[in-house]
């Protein structure tokens, strides 16, 4: 597979200016080497490289090659002389990179997918772009996909691209498509990543256990043999395995999307002036309030019935509803939300217990003054009803993930308080009467609902959405619950796993490796020399098989780490 990886030395090469010249001669065992993007090139040239340390900067090993950072006797700094003539830093910068002496970060993704050849076929830089987890259809890409089949619409054979015809496609969106082929996103190695996540999958798929949920007729209909997952980071890396196309209602996957909505529009405390904060230890939908005669908390009925009510007070239902379509759409990036009316139908007219929950809530006086219970009701149903798939209900989890701005849109959609009040809330109390022993053994924030849906947050990682009709007796899937318990077995997930010392786990957020690897452009030789003496003063040179000093030739330099 293809891969670009450049150390953050590469970026400030491109703003830098030198500050000191190289002394003496050159050396001869420190050249670059022609890539002709043939076989007989190192690999590891090509290949994955270690992620930045900061700490080797400072460490003693720079000592050796102090004497190519020291100034020559009679040198001016080139600080000094661009005073002297006049030129500003940023001038001069601007007029090295015109001149073709520095290259663009245009060029510098060209040359990592074309390796070597003039063209590029599309569809390599698509399945490339794969690789790391973007799709082409991410709302971000959007005007480099537009410029890409406008300029293959336009192109001789509609297939490849030139370098300037790939400059013109990706320069809209050449920060995010460095990023991805620089391995910069939270799971740089994304597609051993994901190869871990189908096994997860494959493993869970053989259960057989538990029973779809039939007290709400619509849902009995399904089949037991659906089973999806779908994943998407707070970068937007996306990953998808199974039935993840078919929709599904979120029934109380609902809950916590719904209180984070209400805390966003009012706050924690005017929430939680209704509302409790504490597991109840109790069935979900139980008649029973806490001392204070409130709710123990929104993720079981009766809490979120209250929750319910808070949202758009005095509009009409169907001004409710649409306001909170609104929202969800937003935090699933404007991908798929619908709406199953027979699913509300059908919950309406086996609602009876929650109907006694709504009764006993007013007698108590839990609604806000002027709350029309019965109209609530119907609120609290047609949320339950709201349609998703795996892959758009994975985006509102990664909004979550990512402190309420959706990773596939860049828009807040909810405000850090009412992200954080809620994965507390999905930590403690999100698995009915499983959420300790959920927390205690997978440790992450989770809501599942009785369609068979598992809403997962790996807070600052990733929001997955499992789902799979067959319940347990606890009424969590019985497939999701088992990929969950595998997930933070294999990866240190776990809120409580130590990322330093848990050795036995794996952090696909890490890259190993002490290797790094710098990729050029057309270069020329002594600002390539000079760049890299300054800028990597650690690392120690190794020779190239071959010398070339032509300054159109593209180069390719390894450093390896010097041992300390």
């Amino acid at each position: 597979m293809l891969h670009f990886r450049c150390s953050t030395v590469l970026k400030e090469l491109f703003e830098v200016t030198l500050k000191r010249p190289l002394s003496g001669s050159r050396q001869k065992s420190w050249l670059p080497t022609r890539y002709s993007g043939t076989a007989s090139v190192d690999a590891s040239l090509r290949l994955h490289a270690a992620p930045h340390r900061p700490g080797l900067r400072t460490a003693p090993c720079a000592a050796p090659f102090r004497s190519y950072c020291t100034k020559t006797e009679g040198a001016v700094e080139p600080d000094e002389q661009l005073k002297k003539d006049g030129v500003s830093r940023e001038a001069a910068i601007d007029k090295r990179r015109n001149a073709g002496i520095l290259p663009s970060l245009e060029d510098l993704l060209f040359y990592t997918v074309a390796e070597g050849q003039e063209t590029i076929p599309a569809h390599k830089f698509l399945t490339a772009l794969k690789t790391t987890g973007l799709r082409s259809g991410d709302p971000r890409l959007k005007e480099c996909m537009d410029t890409l089949k406008e300029t293959l619409r336009n192109s001789s054979d509609g297939v490849t691209l030139d370098r300037h015809q790939f400059k013109k496609c990706v320069q809209s969106n050449i920060v995010l498509l460095t990023q991805a082929f620089r391995k910069k996103f939270v799971i740089p190695d994304f597609q051993s990543f994901t190869s871990h996540i189908d096994e997860l999958y494959e493993s869970a798929k053989p259960l057989n256990e538990g029973q779809v949920a039939d007290y709400i007729p619509q849902l009995a209909k399904f089949s037991p043999d659906l089973w999806a997952v779908s994943l998407c980071t707070v970068d937007g890396q996306r990953h998808t395995v199974g039935d993840t196309k078919v929709p599904f209602c979120l029934q109380s996957c609902v809950k916590p999307l719904k209180y984070a909505i209400a805390v966003h529009d009012h706050g924690t405390e005017y929430v939680h002036s209704f509302i409790g904060k504490e597991p109840s230890g109790l069935r979900f939908n139980k008649l029973f309030l806490d001392d204070d005669d409130k709710p123990h908390n929104p993720m079981v009925n009766a809490g979120a019935i209250v929750c319910t009510s808070l949202i758009e007070q005095g509009a009409s239902n169907a001004e409710r509803f649409d306001y909170v379509m609104n929202f969800l759409k937003r935090m699933a990036g404007n991908e798929y939300v619908g709406f199953s009316n027979a699913t509300f139908q059908s919950e309406r007219e086996s609602g009876d217990r929650n109907f006694a929950i709504g009764y006993y809530l007013k007698e108590k006086k839990c609604f806000p003054d002027g709350t029309d219970m019965t109209s609530v009701l119907d609120f609290y149903f047609q949320l339950c009803s709201i349609e998703v798939t795996c892959e758009s209900a994975s985006v509102m989890a990664a909004t979550l993930a990512n402190g309420g701005i959706c990773p596939i849109t860049g828009e807040r959609v909810l405000s850090p308080e009412a992200v954080r009040n809620t994965l507390s809330l999905m930590h403690s109390c999100g698995m009915y009467d499983f959420s300790g022993q959920f927390a205690f053994h997978v440790g992450l924030p989770a809501k599942s609902g009785v369609a068979g849906g598992i809403l997962l947050v790996v807070p600052n990682v990733m929001g997955i959405m499992c789902w799979s009709p067959p319940l347990d007796k606890m009424g969590n899937s019985v497939r999701g619950i088992q990929f969950c318990t595998d997930l933070v077995e294999l990866f240190n997930f776990h809120n409580y796993d130590n990322l330093k010392h848990f050795a036995k786990k794996h952090d696909p957020r890490r890259e190993g490796g002490d290797q790094r690897q710098f990729f050029f452009g057309p270069m020329d030789y002594d600002s390539l020399q000079q760049e890299l003496a300054l800028k990597a003063p650690l690392w120690k040179k190794v020779a190239p098989t071959e010398s070339h000093q032509d300054s159109s030739t593209t180069v390719v330099y390894r450093m390896d780490k010097v041992a300390e």
